[in-house]
Parts: structure tokens; sequence; C-alpha cells
């Protein structure tokens, strides 16, 4: 379920590459905040003031008290915690609201079956901004070496993370609490904000808060829930596939990477009997190829707005010759690349699959300097696309893009292949209706044919740059007070720079969105990469805003 990119083959690994904001980091300096503020807070709590030097503090300076909250605690606010924690910065007030069992894992590392993997290699893992190698010696401690991890495991190293985090900061001075409720409300005070919870409780004031309220739920495309034999969630896949009888027939909705989740689930269970895989294009995740160490030198984000210019778009011809430029000079051919992306969905998908896995070592590396740029200057090239740009490739190219870009283990592809050569998996595309029969179990219509399946699970990805269900009460109060905006291509409009909400009304106290609920501004939300970098901006933006109110303060 979870979607990333090899580290090495989007140059992470390369000292001074350009990240999707613009900014420049090291892969063996830390980032830009966690080089500072780095004096240990004395007993007395003279803190360091927010009027010292960014790069030296003054010895003898009073510091200032920041209050953060954050909505929700899965990775998204590991991520803060940890650059919070990394930034040295000491007294402050961080409240995490989240009514969830599973804190600081999400949806997707909670606890569940050890063949649920994550689909990144572990130095693309970390969430440690500057620190590539953070989750690789996590592993190592605990004597992991799969290629691919667990995505329990991962969730176990979120938990430790975020618990060292708030440890941390609780040595620095902060005092942190975690309040088990969800966040319903908010209403802005004189400077501040006040978050109301489901009970009614009302907790304030906040100068800054994160909306950190993960993804939704699969959407019931064909309106089964309730219906005996239909699993509507499939995670955690330990406590749902045993419903299902080893050689009973199974229909999975969807061909992402939740679908491949819960194929390997039934797999490692025993599972005997036919499973079909249904979406509308039937496109299988690519599989992902082994990591090179590239650095970007044409298609950057400097690069790219300042092709745009000021309030202009970017024409998508300019795009691609940019595309074509650093794909050349990075010794690939761009003809190979455009083939690949125009054989996605015209393929048969066990011979797409054959064919990736022979291409795993392939030294063509044109496709992974693709997915680099991609990852890289999505956040940044999608705003600077005009609206009609970005519809057509919403309609028409988003499956090719997430499969390209969001690829599986080799490990999974093979277990897929075997499914295939047996005959006991299938994958149909231009799926017209699933619907329940009288006597039980469903029939399909997919591809032309009619089947019918015991069981049928919803495989599809939760709807991105949607706002998740449990976060619509206070996404509207946000609306009510005009503190956020809806964004035209979903979720909510925010700044590109910091990830502040834009709203209606006066500048907000400090309201920013990170993952899908941002989706609609940047598209590109989803790998963890992804998030570290939107957190350093966040927390980047949260400190220097703080100095600066209490340097005005100070001088009120």
């Amino acid at each position: 379920m979870s979607c990333g990119w090899s580290a090495r083959s989007t140059g992470r690994c390369c000292k001074g590459f350009p990240t999707a904001s613009g900014r420049r980091t090291s892969a063996t300096a830390s980032s830009t905040f966690s080089t500072r503020w780095r004096r240990p807070c004395p007993a007395s709590r003279t803190w360091p003031s927010a009027t010292a030097e960014r790069d030296g503090l003054p010895e003898g300076e009073r510091g200032f008290t920041v209050r953060i909250g954050i909505v929700g605690a899965g990775a998204s606010a590991v991520c803060v915690i940890d650059a919070l924690a990394q930034s040295g910065t000491c007294g402050g007030e961080l409240t995490v609201f989240d009514p969830s069992p599973q804190l600081w894992r999400g949806r997707a590392y909670q606890r569940d079956t050890a063949v649920v993997l994550v689909n990144s290699p572990a130095e693309d893992m970390s969430v440690r901004q500057g620190d590539d190698g953070h989750y690789e010696r996590w592993l190592k401690e605990r004597g992991i070496s799969a290629p691919f991890a667990s995505r329990a495991e991962y969730g176990a190293y979120l938990e430790e993370t975020a618990h060292r985090g708030i440890a941390a900061l609780r040595g620095r001075g902060w005092l942190v609490s975690v309040v088990p409720e969800a966040v319903e409300g908010a209403l802005r005070g004189a400077g501040h904000l006040a978050l109301h919870t489901a009970g009614g409780t009302a907790h304030a004031p906040f100068d800054h808060v994160v909306l950190a309220v993960g993804g939704g739920r699969p959407r019931d495309h064909y309106g089964l829930a309730g219906r005996p034999h239909f699993i509507g969630e499939p995670y955690p896949l330990a406590a749902t596939l045993p419903a299902v009888g080893p050689d009973e027939e199974v229909a999975v909705i969807g061909t992402g990477l939740t679908a491949v989740d819960v194929v390997l689930g039934l797999a490692a269970r025993g599972h005997r009997g036919p499973v079909a895989l249904l979406s509308r294009q039937g496109v299988l995740p690519a599989v992902r190829q082994r990591t090179i160490c590239h650095q970007l030198r044409h298609f950057v984000p400097e690069r790219l707005h300042a092709m745009a210019g000021r309030g202009r778009h970017l024409a998508l011809r300019d795009v691609i010759a940019l595309l074509r430029t650093e794909l050349t000079e990075a010794g690939a051919d761009p003809d190979l690349v455009w083939e690949e992306i125009s054989r996605t969905g015209r393929e048969a998908p066990a011979d797409r699959l054959r064919r990736q896995l022979g291409d795993v070592d392939c030294a063509h590396i044109g496709l992974r300097v693709l997915q680099l740029a991609v990852h890289i200057c999505g956040p940044d090239l999608w705003p600077l696309l005009s609206e009609q740009v970005r519809q057509d490739i919403l309609v028409r190219h988003h499956r090719t893009l997430m499969s390209l870009c969001c690829p599986m283990p080799p490990s999974s592809a093979r277990t897929l292949l075997d499914l295939f050569d047996s005959g006991r998996l299938r994958v149909l595309g231009d799926v017209r209706a699933v619907t329940p029969l009288p006597e039980g179990g469903f029939a399909v219509t997919a591809d032309g044919t009619r089947l019918t399946a015991r069981h049928v699970i919803n495989g599809v990805s939760a709807p991105a740059h949607r706002i998740p269900l449990p976060a619509r009460r206070l996404v509207n109060a946000l609306y009510a007070g005009r503190l956020a905006m809806p964004h035209p291509d979903g979720g909510l409009c925010v700044d590109t720079a910091t990830s502040r909400l834009v709203g209606s009304g006066p500048a907000n106290p400090g309201i920013y969105a990170i993952g899908d609920i941002a989706g609609g501004t940047f598209f590109f939300t989803f790998g963890i990469p992804s998030l570290v970098d939107r957190c350093h901006d966040i927390v980047t933006d949260i400190l220097a805003n703080q100095r600066l109110r209490d340097r005005e303060e100070s001088h009120a």
C-alpha cells in the first residue's frame, strides 16, 4: 500500500541534490535546521533567545515558548516530532491528538503479517531529514537484513523514533502530551488557535497547528458494505484473511499496491483457490529495479521555476524537452522511456511482469531517472502546469504514473508471477459490475466475461487528494472560520513553500497540512521522503515565525 522510490535511484545518496522544495541537502550533513540550536539547555531553563543568530547562540539568552498542536499521530506526525527534536529548540509545548490505538503507525504500518512489506528499500524510508541511514541503522541494530522489511517492523521504527523524539524534547524543557480524542473544531483567537475535540473539550492556545490526518479509507465503489463475505477494509490482513477458505474463489477490487498485498497475504496463508484482480485498466504496479546513484542536473526545481517565470504556466512540451535533456546526459535513451510509458495498459499483465522482472538489473537507467525526476520535482512542477494539463494527466495518465512511480519489490512480483503461471491468478480490466448473488457470493462482469466469487475484498487504494471522513468536521470548521479553502483538485489549498493553509480570511495563525489532504496542491504526496521534505518546510516555517513573533512581542 505504501508508495516510495529508491533512495539511490532518486539521488538521495548524492551530495547536494535539490529536494522537492528547491533546497539543497547533503547525504553526510544534517538538515538546515538540524545543525542549529545545538547548545544544551541549562537546568535553569535559560533557553536560547528568539533573537539569537541562527548559526550561533549567545550565552545567557532566554528562549521562547512555541505551542504546537498536531492533529493525527501517524507517520507524518513522527516526521514532525523528529524534525522538532533535531532542531535543538528548547522550551515549547506540543500536543498530539489521535483517538487511534495505533499511535505513530497509522493505517499503513500497523501490526500485521510479515508478508506485508514496505515497497521501498531502507535508505528511502528514513524519517530524519539529511540522514538517509537512520532507518538502515535501526534495522541493523535489530539484525534485520531483508532488502524490504515488513510494514509492521517499519511501524516499530516509527514508534521508537516518536518516543525518542518526545524524550529528547522533554529533556529540553518541552511539555509534550497526547490526547486520545479526535479534533472536530477550530476557532481563531487573538493570534492563536483553539481546538475542540469530540468530547466537547477546548484545547488552547496553539500558535501553530499541523493537520497530519493521514489518508482515507478505501471507497466502496459497488455499494457492497454490510454484505456477507465482503471485506471493505483489508488491513490488517492477519485479521481479515482468515475468513477466506483455502479453496474459495476470491475477487479483489483493485490492481494497485493494496491489491498486491491482499494476493500476497492469501498466498502466504496457503490459499489454493482462484483469485481475480479487478480494475478499469487492469494495470499492476511496475517492478522496482535495482538502485542506482544519479544526481539530477537539468530537471531540477530551480530550472522549472525559472522556465515558468512569474505568474506563468509551463508548457508540457518544454517539460518533456527538459526531461529528454536530463535522460540523454545521464546516458539513457529517452525513446526507451517513452516506449515503457506507452506499453502500460497495452501489454498482458503476466507478460509485463515477466519482462520487468527480467529488467531488474537492466543497464538502461532511464526509468529510474524518470522516477527520480517525478518524485524530486513533482511537488514543484505540479502547480506550474495549467489546469487543462493537470486534468489531462489525472484523467488519462494517472494509472500509468502510479504504476511506474510506485513500483513493487521484485520478491512480490515473483510471487505474483508464480500465481499467474499456476493459473490461480488473473487480472481483469474494464470492470462493469460487482453484484451480490441471492444464493451468496458475488457476480463480476469484467473484460466481457462473467465470473463468480465467494469473497470480494476491497483492495483499492484510499482516495488521494480527498478529505478523510474522520477529518471532515474539523475541515468544515476551518472553512467556516475562513481558515482554509478547498482546492479544485481535492484537499485543501496550501502554500507550496511552507505547506501553510491558504484561507479566505485574514492570515491564519499558522495552520499547516501534510499528506493527501494537501494533494490538490502538490499531487505528489506519497512516500516517506515526500513527508520528510514537507515536514522540513513546516518546522522551518514554524520556528522562523515563532522567532519573529517573539521578537515583535519583546519590542512591544
